[in-house]
């Protein structure tokens, strides 16, 4: 499978199971959920399901395991240091960018 294929497959599984979890309780459960932990619960699925499909990747889309290394830990401060999403993904892009070239020269 071609990258832009894996990537567009990605995007709608997570999309469709962020909805799903979203979704399911509004279709099971009529009267207002009172649970404080199943509701927290449901708050935080879609964050975790997301985060655990999308991490692998950061260390497989790079060519070396440095690289996505090095954009996880750039990626980690950054966010660490509440800067916005478009900071940190592209703050983590260019650190992989700069480690591969680093990487390359040798």
């Amino acid at each position: 499978m071609s990258n832009a294929g894996y990537v567009a497959g990605a995007v709608i599984v997570m999309a469709g199971v962020t909805y799903l979890i979203r979704a399911v309780p509004l279709v099971f459960f009529r009267k207002k959920i009172t649970n404080r932990w199943f509701r927290s619960f449901l708050h935080y699925v879609p964050y975790a399901v997301l985060s655990a499909m999308t991490f692998p990747s950061i260390f497989t889309a790079a060519g070396h395991l440095a690289s996505g290394i090095v954009a996880a830990v750039c990626a980690i401060v950054l966010a660490y240091f509440k800067k916005s999403l478009l900071v940190v993904a592209a703050g983590a892009a260019g650190a992989a960018l700069v480690c591969e070239l680093i990487i390359g020269a040798f």
